[in-house]
């Protein structure tokens, strides 16, 4: 038996504004969005270069879900982004606007730092050092 994860659902405020910050400040791209009802819509994202998992944006459909827009893992690293050239990702990131909250540094398991989303999901830059089992 081979089974994978495909979806990571993230909840957000509104489709438009995730769709936005998530293509143009982290250059993931939109890989599908289908109207599913007048309120509801499948959108899925994932960075450059990945092809099994992507990302879900699912808006908000009630109080409870907006209390966890931004804090769905409370207050922990959600979501780790692989890259194999940390230093061009991180001064890209930078100028397109994104807030680091910890700075890079150097771990025995490779270059890395958190930055947050615009709804305040933590996330790490990750580059694993050679022959890191990250993934």
């Amino acid at each position: 038996m081979q089974q994978r994860i495909a979806l990571v659902t993230l909840v957000v405020k509104d489709y438009d504004e995730a769709i936005v910050f998530y293509t143009q400040k982290l250059n993931f791209k939109l890989l599908e969005d289908t109207p599913l009802s007048a309120h509801k819509r499948w959108v899925r994202i994932a960075p450059p270069g990945e092809n099994h998992c992507s990302l879900l944006l699912a808006r908000a459909a009630d109080e409870r879900q907006a209390a966890a827009v931004g804090n769905q893992t409370g207050g922990r690293v959600a979501l780790f982004l692989h890259t194999h050239d940390f230093w061009r990702d991180y001064h890209q990131l930078i100028e397109n606007g994104i807030n680091f909250i910890r700075p890079p540094r150097q771990e025995l398991y490779g270059w890395v730092a958190v930055f947050e989303d615009l709804y305040g999901n933590l996330w790490d830059l990750l580059q694993p050092a050679a022959g890191a089992v990250l993934s």
